[in-house]
């Protein structure tokens, strides 16, 4: 079992090779949760997430013979950038095994650590058993994702800094997916302070661990935005600790997830992918529970794909009621529209996108259907406007993200 001075030992083996984070209270957070807040920026290292740390750690473990012949990983993404670009920089030959649906920016940076990229299978599971299979026809060393005790040493390291700097914690809430972030920084915060109390969180479309320590059969969704915790089947070593040491796992879903991305790059000016959004929103969905605890968040990665975070930030926008889609039916005559225009102009409300709907609707012919995008302030702001339009002999209602009638 990994101890506090193999943590240790981690810590001395890969310090100056990976950054020493910052770990800062969040004063907005603070104040939306109701808890003290800090914030652990993983993914503020070089190649934006936690997995240098094990990486590094279990590559510096090689011995020369191993180093020659290679290694290879099986990695959604962080693991497979973490371990290419510590490989790289001590000289050893690296193959990657990715799910064919990585995200492209992943693939990418992947390949220009260095390291050769094998796309395999629908998910992580899929990709594992080929990594597998070309280790052996291969004879390379296996660098796994989360079931190796270097692995795992090298991520408790995050513990160790978290409880240097702020001793005062009594709760951290961690990210699962294979289970070695939760696993490393539990085994060293325990050590440090036997009563911190540690809560996992998994995306409830991939709810591996929460089902694996109940003994209870998982079912799984078709995939998910933090497809870096989409791991079916955890670690034995990971469940074992997990098991033993966290005292509770809780499930969040997509629109938490999304939710946590939008206000974590509106308030803390940081972007994190699904995976490193999912420990906030775990006090997003259920800020009674943890309401006046000092707790601990790790933000565990940023690697997400620009064209998915602009999509996220607009489905924020109308969660948040700062975008909205109003649909407004009027008489299809000159003016119309620009009375509609000058209504929401005196009610401070800007205009992204109009669109005439004639043909594909089942009002008379002599009416048009008017969809319009709006910037706005708020839900009330929204409700405002329409009851506005309505006012002015418009029929006019408003649709929030889920498309059904808001106002």
């Amino acid at each position: 079992m990994i101890t506090l001075d193999d943590i240790r030992a981690a810590a001395r083996a890969i310090e100056g090779q990976v950054v020493r984070t910052p770990f800062l209270k969040s004063q907005t957070l603070s104040e939306i949760t109701g808890a003290q807040v800090y914030l652990k920026f993983e993914n503020h290292q070089f190649t934006a997430s936690f997995k240098e740390r094990g990486a590094i750690n279990k590559l510096l473990s090689l011995t020369p013979e191993q180093r020659k012949k290679g290694v290879i990983a099986c990695s959604a993404g962080n693991h497979a950038q973490g371990v290419a670009y510590h490989a790289t920089r001590l000289g050893i030959p690296s193959t990657i095994v990715m799910p064919q649906h990585t995200p492209f920016v992943k693939v990418e940076h992947t390949r220009k650590h260095g390291a050769q990229v094998v796309l395999h299978g629908e998910g992580f599971d899929d990709a594992m058993r080929e990594a597998q299979r070309l280790c052996k026809e291969r004879d390379l060393n296996f660098v796994h994702p989360y079931d190796d005790e270097r692995i795992i040493a090298g991520q408790g390291t995050i513990g160790l800094e978290m409880l240097e700097m702020h001793p005062e914690l009594d709760m951290l809430v961690i990210a699962i997916g294979g289970g070695g972030l939760i696993s490393g920084i539990t085994l060293a915060a325990k050590a440090l302070k036997p009563d911190i109390e540690v809560i996992g969180v998994e995306v409830a479309r991939f709810p591996g661990m929460y089902h694996a320590v109940r003994g209870t059969p998982p079912h799984f969704g078709p995939s998910t935005i933090a497809e870096g915790i989409a791991v079916k089947e955890p670690g034995k070593l990971t469940k074992e600790i997990v098991a033993k040491h966290v005292a509770d796992i809780v499930l969040v879903d997509e629109g938490d997830i999304e939710e946590a991305i939008v206000l974590l790059l509106e308030i803390e000016k940081t972007v994190v992918e699904g995976a490193g959004a999912a420990s906030l929103a775990a006090l997003l969905k259920d800020p009674a529970r943890f309401k006046g605890r000092k707790v601990g968040l790790v933000l565990c990665g940023g690697n997400i794909d620009p064209l998915m975070l602009a999509d996220i930030v607009q489905r924020g926008m109308v969660r948040s009621g700062r975008l909205a889609r109003i649909e407004v039916e009027a008489r299809d005559l000159p003016g119309s529209l620009a009375k509609i225009t000058a209504c929401l102009a005196l009610h401070n409300a800007s205009v992204e996108e109009v669109h005439h709907q004639r043909k594909f609707t089942q009002l008379a012919v002599q009416q048009v259907e008017i969809d319009l995008v709006v910037k706005t302030r708020n839900h009330a702001h929204v409700k405002q406007i329409v009851e506005a339009l309505q006012a002015e002999g418009f029929s006019a209602r408003a649709y929030g993200a889920d498309e059904k009638e808001s106002a």
